[in-house]
């Protein structure tokens, strides 16, 4: 490592920024002032850190004591940057090559650093103005140690430290020097959210103080004054928000060699050189001494803290013995507010226990209640509804007395009508008389049976809700209950009344006693003796009443725990009656829905058997429709056949008379058995037009006579008028023999049976014949 490159290294972090001591309008001394009123003294320093830096590894190991009391001293500025990074060895690190990675990331804590920005060296010229080269190189090194250690992130008091180490280097040399603070002395658990080191440290400032300091440590404590009120921001800036720039350089140099144990020595000297200020100031005094006066006291003189830091005893053991026991105590506490929490919840369903057994309570009581009323109401209900049924049964033994009465009286009259030869004894007047009263005795009869059976049902009624109340046990235990709450009643009265009885004769010993000592001063000595002994026996049996009224107090407590006890236990028994009452529901319903699912898959399985059914069905409907297609397929094919002879007979020439009869009936037989084919085929439509399948409806064109398919609107209705016309050209078009090749159909209005006639004409023999078609 060279001198010179060090001290070009130096210059040009001196011209990064233009510092100023806080509170101060001194500036830095700079590179060009420096090296202009540098005396022989500051020029050997000089020389001495040069040869320190240079030969840093032998110094450091071998030396150590030595670069101690120089750091004490003081380092130089020029050589504060590089001595910093030897210190904390930052020289080196590897992290230096990522920051410009880390620079063009995205921090979740950026907002914070822009707002505390501001904040930070108000009052110093590389920060104070918005926007400036100190403010930007200081939000770029807080963003980057956010991005490296998202644990800490950012805390308001780490910008402080940048903002020194800032003044001193370039921003990756500043980075990477912060980083190794956070890492290697306990800055890190300092800013970590929980501060846990923060607390630690003041456990252990309040234990040098109560030890150093004890009368100034008995007044913060009566002044309710903390040690974080006023050292927290020591130890989380080390000094440098509570003194001036240079002062702070100073306690700041001996941190980076040392660690945290300058702070515990700096913070115990000002509490020794303002201790007799700080005795005689309450605790806004106190707060306003540390704020205004301690910052200015070291201004001209820093030497001096430094010094006084030196004289305090620090004992390094002892230190860790109060971080053991710092451990200890947080442990416990963690423990209690574990047990504590723990409680809390077991209390909170404690209450909500007993919210909830006060519920039942008070709706059992309701329940029992209504019960009471409910049965008392039944009761009255059972009563008039026996009365009402003893009259009708009265009633109904009168109607069948009557009915056997008047029974009897017709048998007589039956038995003595043929004996009598004369006139009969009863007209007929009398006899329908007797029917009349024999119908309203049936009807008496018939209305008393309808009311005895609607007694009966009232009489069932009652009987289920008599068995849905509470039974005659629960019944009974609520009424011992509330017979043993009435008996504890009637001990408390008694008790309290011994206890005025007893309260009654101790004032009237009192009373007694004042009248005997009012003439005490006049009687002998003896006489005030035995006084003194009425005295100790009215003491006496004062303590005595005191301890049984206490003694009854505490019987009336224990009867009263005692009766809250059997009630929330008979609660408790009531409350798991009914859980298993509702737990036998459950199950009940739950088997009813498991045959119900038993029965909706039968159910799902017979529809589908059925629709199973149903189509095959429907394909057998639909093969015997196209059999009857095929039918009248045929039919046709065999209609058109005569057509043909009809025509072929046309040329041939005409028939003779007796030809002409013979075919006549050959065409009659024809078409009547074309007519049963048809009517065959007619029958089996009407039964497919039953059948289930409604999807197929053929029209037969060829159906002899009037029969019409009839549709369900006006076209169906045109269309088989037109069907119908067509089966009347296509009847007559029938074979003919070749002699009846001139022969006249003629369309006859007369109808036969089947609805229609064709009437045949032979011109040439004379002789008209009628066929039926």
């Amino acid at each position: 490592m060279n001198f010179s490159w060090l001290l070009e290294t130096d210059s040009k972090s001196l011209r990064s920024m233009n510092g100023s001591r806080r509170n101060s309008g001194s500036s830095l001394v700079s590179s060009s002032s420096v090296s202009s009123n540098l005396s022989h003294l500051e020029e050997d320093t000089w020389i001495l850190w040069g040869r320190i830096v240079n030969e840093w590894e032998e110094v450091r190991k071998k030396k150590e004591k030595q670069l101690k009391d120089l750091v004490r001293k003081g380092i130089p500025h020029h050589f504060r940057a590089i001595v910093w990074q030897l210190l904390c060895n930052a020289q080196n690190m590897p992290i230096k090559d990522q920051y410009s990675e880390l620079l063009k990331m995205t921090s979740p804590c950026e907002k914070l650093i822009r707002r505390d920005i501001a904040r930070t060296y108000p009052e110093h010229d590389f920060f104070k103005e918005k926007d400036s080269l100190g403010q930007e190189v200081l939000f770029n090194v807080m963003k980057a140690y956010s991005l490296v250690d998202r644990e800490v992130g950012y805390c308001q008091g780490s910008a402080f430290i940048v903002g020194l180490l800032l003044m001193q280097m370039p921003e990756e040399e500043a980075f990477c020097v912060f980083v190794k603070l956070m890492q290697d002395y306990r800055l890190r658990e300092l800013f970590k959210p929980s501060m846990a080191e923060l607390g630690l440290c003041m456990y252990q400032f309040e234990s040098m103080i109560q030890e150093h300091l004890p009368e100034l440590h008995i007044h913060f404590q009566a002044q309710s004054f903390h040690t974080s009120m006023y050292a927290s921001s020591w130890f989380l800036t080390i000094f440098l928000t509570s003194f001036p720039l240079s002062v702070a350089t100073r306690v700041f140099d001996i941190f980076m060699c040392e660690g945290l144990e300058i702070v515990f020595r700096v913070g115990l000297a000002i509490l020794q050189m303002n201790q007799a200020e700080l005795i005689q100031l309450d605790m806004e005094g106190m707060l306003q001494h540390f704020q205004k006066v301690v910052p200015h006291q070291f201004d001209s003189e820093p030497d001096k803290v430094i010094q006084t830091a030196y004289q305090v005893k620090y004992n390094a053991k002892k230190m860790k013995k109060l971080e053991k026991e710092y451990t200890t105590i947080k442990t416990k506490e963690m423990e209690e507010q574990v047990e504590i929490k723990r409680l809390r919840t077991e209390n909170r369903l404690l209450k909500q226990r007993i919210d909830t057994l006060e519920k039942e309570s008070a709706s059992l009581a309701d329940r029992l209640i209504q019960g009471q009323v409910t049965r008392a109401q039944e009761a009255e209900e059972n009563y008039l509804v026996k009365r009402e049924l003893a009259t009708v049964k009265q009633q109904c033994e009168e109607a069948s007395a009557q009915l056997e009465q008047a029974k009897k009286t017709i048998r007589q009259l039956q038995q003595q009508q043929p004996q009598a030869k004369g006139p009969p004894r009863f007209s007929e007047e009398s006899v329908l008389q007797l029917e009349r009263e024999l119908v309203q005795a049936r009807l008496k009869e018939a209305e008393s049976q309808c009311a005895l059976k609607e007694m009966q049902d009232k009489i069932l009624d009652i009987e289920k809700r008599n068995s849905s109340l509470p039974d005659d046990t629960n019944v009974a235990r609520l009424q011992e209950e509330l017979n043993s709450v009435k008996l504890r009643e009637a001990e408390a009265l008694s008790g309290l009344k011994e206890l005025r009885q007893q309260v009654r004769d101790l004032e009237e010993h009192w009373q007694c006693h004042l009248a005997r000592t009012s003439g005490r001063w006049k009687d002998s000595s003896k006489k005030n003796t035995l006084g003194e002994l009425q005295d100790e026996l009215m003491s006496v049996r004062l303590r005595e009443a005191e301890a049984q009224a206490e003694l009854r107090e505490t019987r009336q407590r224990m009867l009263e725990l005692e009766t809250q006890n059997q009630i929330h236990n008979n609660q408790l028994r009531r409350a798991e009656q009914d859980s298993r009452c509702v737990q036998e529901r459950v199950q009940t319903l739950t088997m009813q829905n498991k045959d119900l699912q038993v029965q909706l898959q039968e159910i799902k399985r017979r529809q589908a058997e059925i629709e199973c059914k149903n189509k095959e069905e429907v394909m057998a409907v639909r093969l015997r429709e196209a059999d009857n297609i095929a039918a009248m397929a045929e039919l046709q094919q065999q209609i058109s056949e005569l057509e043909i002879q009809k025509e072929e007979g046309k040329v041939q020439g005409q028939l003779n008379h007796t030809d002409s009869s013979q075919y006549i009936r050959d065409l009659k037989d024809q078409i009547a058995e074309l007519k049963h084919e048809i009517f065959c085929l007619k029958g089996q439509r009407v039964l497919t037009s039953q059948s289930t399948f409604d999807g197929i409806h053929i029209v037969n064109h060829y159906m002899g006579g009037n029969e019409s398919y009839q549709s369900s609107d006006d076209e169906g209705v045109k269309e088989t008028s037109d069907l119908q016309e067509h089966q009347q050209r296509s009847s007559k078009r029938i074979k003919l023999h070749p002699k009846f090749e001139d022969t006249k159909f003629e369309d006859s209005e007369g109808e036969d049976e089947d609805g229609e006639a064709l009437q045949l004409s032979v011109p040439q023999s004379g002789i008209q014949k009628s066929t039926t078609v």
